[in-house]
Order: C-alpha cells, then sequence, then structure tokens
C-alpha cells in the first residue's frame, strides 16, 4: 500500500497579544532578557549542561529563601507545591492547625482536609494578619499539633504576616509542630529568613516575585521536615521528594524537568542577586509606598494596616459607586490589567501586584491611567490627587 504523502506543516506566526502593563498579582512582568532564555535550545536532562543548571539554580534558590538546607524545584503551580509539602510531612489524622487569612490561606487548609488530615482553623478577618499574642495564649491552651500551616503574605488582601513571631510562638508553645510556610507571592519580595527564624518547610511559585513564567513550584525543606518525610504515611509518589534528594548531589531530577522554565528561572534569579536581595527588598517597600499612598488619595480605602501591609500586593476598597467590572474593562481598554477581589471581598475591592519585575516608573504610569479612567467613569477620585501622591511617594 502506497502511503500518502506528508503535508507540509502550517505556518506558526507570532500570537497577537499585545504588550500590557500586567498588574494582577501574579503571573506578573517578565522582563525580556528572562523570556529570551525561554527560547534557548533544549538540552538532555541527563547531561552534564543541565546538572550546571540544577546546581546553579538551587544554589541561587538557597539564598532567595535563606537557607542552607535542601531545596527542590517541580514542574508544578504553587498550590501544587503546598500539596506536595503536606503529603511529604503528615499522615492520615494528624492534627493540623491553620491559620488563614484569606483565600489562599484556606486553599492550603482545604488541601489538608483532601488528604484526610484533622485541620483546626483559627481564623481571622480578611485585610487583618495573625496576631502572635493570641496565638501564643491559645497554643498554651491546646498545643497538641502535628503541624502548623501560615501563610506569609496572603495574595487575596495584601496582607504580609509577621512570620518571625508567628514562627517563634509555634517553636516556644508547639515545639513539635511542623512549621510549613505558603511564600507563593512573598518570597523574593519580603525578608523571609528560612533558617534564622525556624521554619521547616517554605513554599514559593515561579511565577510572583521569581519573576518567571508559572509552572515552577520550589520548596526549601529543613531537616526536621525531611525526618518527618520517612514517616508520613499520606499517598505520594510525583510529590515524593525523597527521591529527589537522592539525586540532588547528581545534579538531576527523578522525571524530566521544564527545562525551558529552569532556563528562565535561571536568568531570573541571577538577575535578583546581581541586584542584590536586600536591594531588591528595599525595592519592593517603595513601591508599597508608592501604592499606599496614592490609591487614599484616589478615594480608594486601603484593606489593611500599614503594619501588615504587603511588599507586593496592595489591595484597596472600592468607594460608593464604583463597579470593579467597569473600571477593570476601562484599564483593560488602555492596556492596564488588575484584580479584583476574592471570596466575601468579590465585588468590594481591587488589588494589584508590585513584584520583582515591576518597578516604582510601572506604579507612577498605572496611576496615571488609573486617574484617567476615574476621569471617563465619573468618580470623585479623579483630578490628580493619587498620581501626584505617587509621584511625592516615589521621591522619599
Amino acid at each position: 500500500m502506497k502511503m500518502a504523502e506528508p503535508q507540509p506543516l502550517p505556518q506558526v506566526t507570532d500570537p497577537d497579544i499585545p504588550e500590557q502593563l500586567l498588574m494582577v498579582p501574579g503571573p506578573t512582568p517578565v522582563p525580556p532578557e528572562v523570556r529570551a532564555y525561554g527560547a534557548a535550545p533544549l538540552i538532555n536532562h541527563r547531561s552534564q549542561p543541565f546538572r550546571d543548571l540544577y546546581h546553579r539554580v538551587h544554589d541561587q534558590l538557597r539564598q532567595v529563601f535563606q537557607t542552607k538546607h535542601d531545596v527542590f524545584v517541580w514542574p508544578a503551580s504553587g498550590t501544587g507545591a503546598l500539596e506536595c509539602a503536606l503529603v511529604n510531612c503528615f499522615s492520615p489524622g494528624d492534627r493540623i492547625l491553620s491559620l488563614p487569612m484569606g483565600a489562599f490561606g484556606e486553599r492550603f487548609a482545604e488541601i489538608a482536609e483532601a488528604f484526610g488530615l484533622d485541620v483546626v482553623r483559627r481564623p481571622v478577618d480578611y485585610g487583618r494578619s495573625v496576631d502572635p499574642a493570641a496565638l501564643a495564649a491559645y497554643l498554651k491552651g491546646d498545643c497538641d499539633f502535628r503541624g502548623v500551616l501560615v501563610t506569609f503574605n496572603e495574595t487575596s488582601t495584601g496582607v504580609l504576616v509577621d512570620l518571625a513571631a508567628v514562627a517563634r510562638v509555634v517553636r516556644e508553645c508547639a515545639s513539635g509542630a511542623l512549621l510549613l510556610v505558603d511564600a507563593v507571592s512573598g518570597l523574593g519580595g519580603a525578608d523571609l529568613r528560612t533558617d534564622q527564624w525556624g521554619c521547616d518547610v517554605v513554599i514559593t511559585g515561579s511565577q510572583k516575585a521569581l519573576m518567571t513564567p508559572p509552572g515552577l513550584g520550589a520548596l526549601a525543606v529543613g531537616p526536621r521536615a525531611m525526618a518527618a518525610a520517612e514517616k508520613a504515611r499520606l499517598p505520594r509518589s510525583y510529590w515524593d521528594w525523597r527521591p529527589y534528594k537522592e539525586m540532588a548531589h547528581h545534579g538531576e531530577t527523578p522525571y524530566t524537568p521544564a527545562v525551558s522554565l529552569w532556563y528562565e528561572l535561571d536568568a531570573a534569579l541571577r538577575r535578583i542577586l546581581a541586584e542584590g536581595l536586600p536591594a531588591v527588598l528595599k525595592r519592593h517597600l517603595a513601591m508599597r509606598a508608592v501604592a499606599r499612598a496614592a490609591f487614599p488619595a484616589a478615594g480608594f480605602p486601603l484593606l489593611t494596616s500599614a503594619a501588615d501591609g504587603s511588599p507586593t500586593v496592595t489591595a484597596a476598597r472600592l468607594p460608593e459607586g464604583v463597579a470593579f467590572a467597569a473600571l477593570s474593562e476601562a484599564l483593560d481598554r488602555r492596556g492596564v490589567t488588575i484584580a479584583g477581589g476574592m471570596g466575601p471581598l468579590r465585588g468590594k475591592m481591587l488589588r494589584i501586584g508590585h513584584m520583582t519585575g515591576h518597578t516604582t516608573a510601572d506604579l507612577l504610569r498605572f496611576f496615571r491611567v488609573f486617574d484617567e479612567v476615574l476621569g471617563e467613569l465619573g468618580t470623585p477620585g479623579a483630578g490628580k490627587a493619587g498620581p501626584a501622591a505617587a509621584a511625592a511617594a516615589a521621591t522619599r
């Protein structure tokens, strides 16, 4: 039988996606020089060039996590990395304390419940942070927990927890509990000292302050958590970090890694460390100051207090008469994208991200466009007060 002649491949053209000022809390802008590495030729993940890449990425991640212990990278979202942490640390029925401050803290607890863990929630209102003193008082009456789950930076509300204080309370009042930290939108934008503060597992994703495209989950794993993995009985196969530990000294992963994303993460980490982590963290504080000055000046009250305000995400309440859908659509027409509220705050607030790929110049541009849109919609906040406050904060 004569085989049919192969048909020519269809011509692939560049996607017609306009460049936007992406102000959502993730994914965040990826610098052009980082994106370029995604187009690098693929290599064998069992080769010396990949081993060199593996060791370089892990060494750099340890600097950002501020740890000397194990770091693992999976092809996964941040949510996948949360599941990875849970199944390696616990057994069915283990009693876990959850400290949710918003939608993503709730997600962490829900994953734990899905695997049959006995989750005790101690929630705080959206827009507020965990109170270390209240946590200490609670644990003095009930400290029988195998683990504590906390969100370092709650993306849904723009709240940054005092992790050093929370970790100290857990160590003093529930010393047998492992502390698992969701740092997906915080690591790289806020100071997080994994080893110094006594965090057992810290979890992050590539698409936030690490300014890499979505698709990589990373975990810093301390020795107590690594020891717990030997006894944990929750089901795991793909997420089992013991094979990763065994192959780490070879510079290889048990399964095929997302090589192109590794290239981009390497480029992003080199950029972060070339700027210097202290300088990067200071820049995030400067961007926070701009956002927190401009929104109230434009008539949009901040959701969080100054003490709890995140360096990477700012949330503001919508004033009466301003609909998020109309505001968002008007901004979209100008090439600017923002995020809305989640859970009980849906339709009541807006959120913007200001992470490593952003600069204060991006925020100044955003508030100029934001003011134009407020004028178009006829809202009382228009009138240049927001841009003026942003510019004044940027020069301090």
